[in-house]
């Protein structure tokens, strides 16, 4: 199934990540936000943690060319330690409704989340973005 990512930390345009993965290998990258998450400060990167009720985590939604999308999928699940049923993975692809900021259409979209773990010790004694935005972190 060939769906947009949604991006929020260091994958976004101008981050470090966004020009080593993404430049030259995306169709459109559009502001989107992910609603019922919280975004956590992690060392050097953040984590959306899924909370019902909580707040918007805002970001792009990237589409890849299509020539590009399954090795982007790849490195992208590499990138975020991800492995499908491994418990030490530090992030889960999951399948969410993002909205796209210009027209306010729901959109299916891969997005990495915090994997259950990671999850549990952020509630417990991360540090929450209030903003929902990794740009505005500081």
């Amino acid at each position: 199934m060939t769906l947009p990512f949604f991006v929020y930390g260091t994958l976004r345009p101008g981050e470090v990540n966004h020009d080593l993965f993404l430049r030259g290998r995306t169709r459109s990258e559009e502001p989107g936000r992910l609603a019922d998450t919280v975004l956590y400060a992690g060392p050097g990167y953040p984590y959306a943690v899924e909370e019902p009720g909580g707040g918007v985590v805002r970001g792009e939604l990237v589409t890849a060319l299509p020539e590009a999308y399954a090795g982007l999928l790849a490195e992208l699940d590499r990138l975020e330690e991800y492995a499908p049923g491994d418990p030490r993975s530090l992030y889960e692809r999951v399948e969410r409704k993002v909205v796209r900021e210009a027209d306010g259409v729901a959109v299916r979209a891969w997005v990495y989340v915090a994997a259950p773990a990671v999850a549990a010790r952020l509630r417990a004694r991360g540090r929450a973005i209030e903003s929902g935005d990794w740009r505005g972190r500081v």
